[in-house]
């Protein structure tokens, strides 16, 4: 094992066998060296999305405790990488020419290298991405892994369902004052990007594209499903009646009147700062989950919605 190979996250004197190598920017050692480090970039950014969705109210939870933690991944994922880790690291190093196993290819094809400059443009940009895509939940893809078939390689599904919405969404921006593609992205949480929508008894549609409950003075069609809610940080399932309707045009219309007419959501009409929408609404009330907040903020600024509105 080299030194470059057995780094030590909190000594800085361990990285010196990476800055050796790295006077030699081309050479295939040095190229799989800077590699690995950059699979354990995307590796600490994957466990810090996972940490940052966890509850923070455990008996332990303190300033100390999480900075410690995050020494420990640090050194997790410099460990993950050394070892094979996702194989991100190899890929990187194939592309730029740094080949794992000579033997595999013929000494007559042989690939061009690129140098670190490029090499850090694509592993940032690819660690960023996936984590991106992981600290949504799932309902984020990374363009990297996602589907074929839609631009900027995001799943098909996801493309038609915010095709489908669009025009919608742009008609309640203008009797609420909220973006559009926040109430797209609202709409993709609660409906897993239209994959998960509510079924009435027969199977067909409910179009209740935001998850709203029908209370005493509803008086349309419903849909009764058990409904996850959240007590105390934990999950548990409650008989529930939904509002049903006849298209996405009039999920769209109630969703602008439940917020103009409940005062609880006065500070979310007309706001354009996606946090504080997401907070917004939760602080309203609007869903238990204590995560709903970080999860939607999360999809408003993701590939996903990104590439489906604007071709990747």
């Amino acid at each position: 094992m080299n030194g470059a190979e057995s780094i030590n996250a909190i000594d800085p004197r361990s990285f010196s066998e990476l800055k050796r190598l790295s006077r030699d920017g081309n050479s295939p050692e040095a190229i799989r060296a800077a590699a690995r480090q950059f699979e354990a970039l995307f590796l600490n950014m994957v466990l810090k999305a996972m940490r940052d969705a966890s509850p923070k109210d455990g008996l332990f939870e303190s300033d100390q405790s999480r900075m410690y933690q995050s020494l420990l991944d640090q050194q997790l994922a410099i460990e993950l990488a050394n070892s094979g880790g996702t194989g991100f690291g190899d890929v990187i190093a194939r592309q730029l020419g740094a080949e794992p196993d000579p033997a595999s290819r013929p000494a007559a094809a042989p690939a061009p290298t690129l140098g670190f400059d490029r090499l850090a443009a694509m592993a940032v940009q690819q660690a960023a991405n996936a984590a991106d895509g992981i600290a949504a939940g799932g309902d984020n893809l990374p363009l990297a892994a996602a589907g074929e078939g839609a631009p900027g390689g995001i799943p098909p599904h996801a493309k038609a369902f915010v095709d489908r919405v669009w025009p919608h969404a742009m008609a309640a921006s203008r009797e609420t004052g909220i973006p559009a593609h926040f109430m797209v992205a609202q709409a993709a949480l609660e409906t897993g990007w239209g994959q998960h929508e509510l079924k009435r008894a027969d199977g067909s549609a409910s179009h209740n594209l935001f998850n709203i409950k029908a209370g005493r003075d509803w008086a349309g069609a419903t849909v009764a499903l058990d409904a996850v809610e959240y007590r105390n940080g934990e999950a548990y399932r409650e008989p529930s009646r939904f509002r049903a309707y006849p298209d996405y045009g009039e999920a769209f219309k109630d969703y602008a009147r439940l917020l103009a007419d409940n005062p609880r959501y006065a500070a979310v009409l007309g706001q354009r700062d996606p946090a504080a929408f997401a907070r917004g609404l939760q602080q309203a009330g609007y869903a238990t989950d204590p995560m709903y907040a970080d999860k939607l903020e999360r999809i408003i600024g993701g590939n996903t919605l990104r590439a489906a509105l604007y071709g990747g």
